[in-house]
């Protein structure tokens, strides 16, 4: 079973647009990433621009900010690429294959808003048994798979959270839920599906 130790602390995946984003959108990533450092997570993204840098800027202004407390698993191989507020960039060379990387980090994964390369963080995060939130009151994948099931692999939903405090509570709720290792994803498949 999967939990953070009192030596490591819990690492959260945020998860969301890129691009240029709506005030609304970029305050509510400021906002938290700021509480997250608060409850004592250290912080994961795709180490971009968008909700990534956002929650990576709000990290920065929390009163318990530490050198290295935002990683940033970026999709080439040229860290120039990460935004200013990453304090540890990782330039994986893997493109979008780095979405793998950046939810297998994390202990819990929010998801706030979200196009078609967060969708697929969020299906990765499903099949590796991650427990995810989404922010229900911005527009994107996010919002539109909280309280959903997307298949048989798990029971929990998708939880969904109003708010960013609401979003963290709900985190560190989840972090004391005893969570089974994935395996190898692909076995249950196989033995179920090919004749040997």
């Amino acid at each position: 079973m999967t939990k953070a130790t009192p030596s490591r602390r819990a690492i959260l995946a945020v998860i969301g647009n890129a691009g240029t984003l709506p005030l609304q959108v970029t305050e509510t990533a400021k906002k938290l990433g700021c509480l997250a450092v608060d409850a004592g997570f250290r912080l994961v993204t795709g180490g971009l621009d968008g909700v990534m840098a956002a929650v990576s800027e709000g990290a920065h202004e929390s009163a318990h900010y530490q050198e290295g407390m935002v990683l940033g698993l970026i999709p080439s191989y040229s860290s120039s690429q990460a935004n200013r507020w990453v304090d540890i960039v990782i330039p994986t060379g893997m493109q979008l294959g780095r979405n793998i990387l950046v939810v297998a980090s994390a202990d819990v994964v929010i998801a706030i808003g979200g196009g078609s390369g967060t969708l697929s963080e969020i299906a990765l995060a499903w099949q590796l048994g991650l427990p995810i939130i989404g922010l229900s009151d911005i527009a994107g994948w996010g919002e539109q798979l909280s309280g959903q099931v997307l298949d048989d692999r798990h029971s929990q939903a998708i939880m969904s959270a109003k708010t960013p405090e609401e979003a963290i509570q709900t985190a560190l709720k989840l972090l004391e839920q005893p969570r089974k290792e994935p395996g190898n994803i692909g076995s249950g498949w196989i033995k179920s599906h090919v004749a040997f």
